[in-house]
């Protein structure tokens, strides 16, 4: 299994960026996928998710500002991020969950890094 996020960087405040995460070695269209993301001495916390139905859930720190979708023929999942703030800044992680039969998968990207810039 892997997942691969892209997209990250350096941006200003107010800007934009959009993040991919293409998935391999999972029947994607079946997970539930996800964002997370981590700031240097913070927990890890949840940006957004989408359900295989496409139902999403998103932080209320980021609600109205990142928009998270899928293309399940592509097998890739992505967060629209404006009108950035600083404190957006951290390492995010590109998530894959499922529940089945009593039993829970959860695959992790390697993380992609986003600075915004004041």
């Amino acid at each position: 299994v892997q997942l691969v996020e892209s997209g990250g960087g350096l941006v200003q405040a107010g800007g934009s960026l959009r993040l991919s995460c293409a998935a391999s070695g999972i029947m994607f269209s079946i997970y539930a996928m996800g964002w997370y993301r981590q700031a240097p001495g913070k927990e890890r916390e949840l940006v957004a998710q989408i359900t295989s139905g496409g139902t999403t859930n998103i932080a209320d720190s980021v609600k109205g500002r990142f928009t998270i979708s899928r293309d399940n023929a592509k097998n890739t999942v992505y967060l629209q991020m404006n009108s950035l703030k600083p404190e957006d800044t951290a390492v995010y992680y590109c998530n894959a969950h499922l529940v089945v039969a009593g039993s829970t998968y959860d695959y992790w990207g390697q993380g992609t890094q986003v600075t915004v810039s004041s």
